[in-house]
């Protein structure tokens, strides 16, 4: 199987030591927009939980993580602690940490094998137009408007706006959902031609856009860094590009609730998403 650029970033070793122990290093090259992707350490922990389990038939189908403090670019240490290993389904947690610090990013997930029961879809894809047809964040921005700071994640996942603003628009806000499409320039696809369930994980954890839909232009520099995140995996991906529903439920006290519908136009859901984040200035205002 050709190794990816996704599946490079977060391939794991398992530490000499043992011990549901395992070491990665993780690169600047994933930043959002000064620190690594939140995503990508989840991937990592979601990484090495699968090969401690070792139950490939059992594929992710949810993950819950609190990010207790910073993960900077560089080497990083990964405990894993399987809950329980069943037959058809097993539970694990890990925490991510910099080598040689006590606290960092800590993930509980769920796996499991298919099962017999009930299916349906209580929601819809929305209908938009074709990626071809939308514009791209990486488009220039217009003339005299101040760059916006430089998030190397964007250089691997290109979003192209179907429905919402771009910052420097103009517009009387009235709603906060936001639907992109997203694709990786290195698609993160397996022998049969299917996503790679943590590159699902990875792109959930894009939320903040609904929060500025919602406010309106002329905001001052923030960022909304995640508190937790929760996704659960409904399905395999296929299609190159996806497409993500982004809204947020209600922002208060500093934190705002959001959530993520992750979509193939060709397989329907894949992936739904809820994030607390809390609000940074980087002005102090």
């Amino acid at each position: 199987m050709r190794m990816t650029a996704f599946g490079q970033q977060t391939a794991v070793e398992p530490h000499p030591g043992g011990g549901g122990r395992y070491r990665a290093v993780v690169s600047d090259r994933w930043n959002a927009p000064v620190l690594p992707h939140g995503g990508i350490v989840t991937a990592l922990a979601l990484r090495a939980m699968a090969v401690e389990l070792g139950a490939p038939d059992q594929t992710l189908r949810s993950v819950t993580t609190v990010f207790a403090a910073r993960v900077p670019p560089g080497p990083v240490d990964i405990d894993v602690t399987v809950l329980r290993n069943g037959r058809t389904m097993s539970q694990a947690t890990a925490t991510v940490r910099p080598t040689g610090h006590d606290s960092g990013h800590t993930a509980i997930a769920v796996f499991g094998g298919t099962r017999h029961g009930f299916e349906f879809t209580d929601v819809t894809c929305p209908e938009v137009v074709p990626p071809e047809e939308c514009p791209s964040f990486r488009d220039p921005p217009p003339e005299g408007v101040t760059a916006f700071p430089h998030t190397s994640f964007w250089d691997r996942v290109e979003s192209r706006v179907a429905v919402g603003h771009a910052p420097w628009d103009e517009w009387e806000p009235s709603t906060s959902e936001r639907v992109y499409w997203y694709r990786f320039d290195d698609p993160p696809l397996d022998d049969q031609g299917e996503w790679d369930p943590l590159a699902l994980v990875a792109l959930c954890d894009t939320m903040p856009g609904a929060v500025g839909e919602r406010l309106g232009p002329g905001l001052p520099m923030w960022f909304g860094p995640s508190a937790d995140l929760t996704v659960h995996v409904l399905g395999r991906a296929t299609s190159e590009w996806l497409l993500a529903r982004n809204r947020a439920r209600h922002a208060g006290d500093g934190y705002a609730s959001v959530e993520m519908e992750l979509w193939d136009p060709a397989r329907g859901i894949v992936a739904y998403a809820t994030q607390m984040m809390f609000f940074s200035f980087p002005s102090g205002s």
